[in-house]
């Protein structure tokens, strides 16, 4: 039996999904300790106890059987997020959530998962090449969907989140480097656009020497860079119709002073908590930051404040090694598994934990904008907290069954 469970089972992932998830209670306690929110942390301890069940639900899963409801339940996911938008309850601007009562649900959590299984079974069908144009649009057309259902909650954070799990399994499914460079080039034009026109320039020019050099023909290299250069004359118009409150994330993450009152001030408090925390911390429930509520909410998106102001260096350094171990691990079960359609969605869900991982971490540290990512395993949120752990038991799954094809 022992020998049984090691070969099996994934004990690396499950208990750095442990690790983090236990890392996540602490934190919320702490955060919401002097808040006068405990009935957060009791909520928080449910849905990892859901969590829980659902990871060992999905790790037992049989593949095949994954691989062939990874569609409908995909086209359930697409449902609920139209639904969402007709009667779902706005919550911070974002009409994104289902809520009856005092429970609630996130729909978009969810449909990652189900994007996520639906990509990776249409890349692993024999008769899809990513070669052929058609199937290249058709893989696109499987991450856009939801991503236009989501910026119309409006969810721009969530919607960066499907988008980046595009690259790495079209990467991992062989794409070729011209048709990674076409999706890739706009991105760093956009983000250039952010930092005037200098930057602009440069990264327009760093577009095109990508798409010179990995070209397949001629035709192919002027239509990605028309695309670029069209993304690039639209960014300040799509800027000037985001909602004022996305504008100011964005004009304080290029000078988190303007705004220190305001826009600016979760950064500002951010950097401050994480900072004063030294290279052991203040001790737990000691942090000021944290105990004397400067950070609004603190428990959602900035929860990486609290074991850097109460464990320090040595505290933060924890989390990210253990989200690094399980990072690792993920594409290690991905070259492991023999399965193609494992493989590709093993992959995936490393792309959605990396995404939140840098973009959270960069926020709180105001090297990156804030647009409401939350950290995975840690922030509180039941829907999110449930849909990772399930995540994690897909992966367990896929190194229970790497060497099934």
């Amino acid at each position: 039996m022992i020998d049984y469970l090691k070969e099996y089972f994934d004990f690396k992932a499950f208990f750095l999904c442990l690790a983090l998830v236990g890392m996540g209670l602490v934190s919320v306690y702490s955060a919401t300790y002097d808040a006068g929110a405990a009935a957060i942390f009791d909520r928080q301890l449910i849905w990892a106890g859901g969590g829980l069940v659902l990871l060992l639900v999905m790790a037992l899963f049989p593949i095949k059987t994954l691989q062939r409801l990874a569609f409908p339940t995909y086209i359930l996911m697409l449902v609920l997020l139209l639904v969402v938008l007709l009667i779902g309850k706005t919550t911070s601007g974002s009409k994104s959530w289902f809520g009856i009562g005092g429970l609630g649900g996130q729909p978009s959590e969810f449909a990652k998962v189900a994007t996520i299984l639906a990509l990776a079974a249409f890349l692993s069908k024999t008769t899809t090449s990513l070669s052929n144009v058609r199937h290249l649009v058709i893989a696109a057309g499987i991450v856009l969907v939801p991503i236009v259902l989501v910026l119309m909650q409006p969810d721009l954070g969530t919607s960066v989140v499907f988008f980046t799990m595009l690259l790495p399994i079209l990467y991992w499914g062989g794409a070729s480097n011209f048709v990674l460079a076409a999706i890739f080039a706009p991105i760093i034009v956009a983000a250039g656009a952010l930092f005037g026109t200098f930057a602009l320039l440069f990264t327009l020019a760093l577009a095109g020497a990508m798409l010179y050099w990995t070209r397949e023909n001629r035709f192919a290299a002027a239509v990605a860079l028309g695309i670029t250069l069209a993304v690039a004359l639209s960014v300040q118009t799509v800027y000037d119709r985001m909602p004022a409150y996305q504008q100011k994330r964005i004009a304080t993450f290029l000078n988190s002073e303007l705004d220190p009152r305001g826009a600016g001030y979760n950064v500002v408090q951010s950097k401050v908590a994480i900072g004063s925390g030294g290279v052991f911390g203040k001790g737990y429930l000691q942090g000021t930051q944290t105990q004397l509520n400067f950070i609004p909410e603190q428990w959602t998106d900035f929860i990486f404040c609290v074991p850097g102001e109460e464990f320090g260096f040595a505290g933060a350094s924890l989390v990210l090694i253990c989200f690094t171990a399980l990072l690792l691990h993920g594409v290690h079960v991905a070259g492991l598994s023999k399965n193609k359609f494992a493989s590709a969605a093993a992959i995936g869900i490393v792309g959605v934990f990396a995404t939140h991982m840098l973009i959270n971490i960069g926020m709180s540290m105001g090297i990156l904008p804030v647009i409401g990512i939350p950290l995975p395993f840690l922030s509180y949120g039941g829907s999110a907290l449930m849909a990772n752990m399930a995540m994690v038991g897909l992966l367990m799954n896929f190194y229970s069954n790497r060497k099934e094809r």
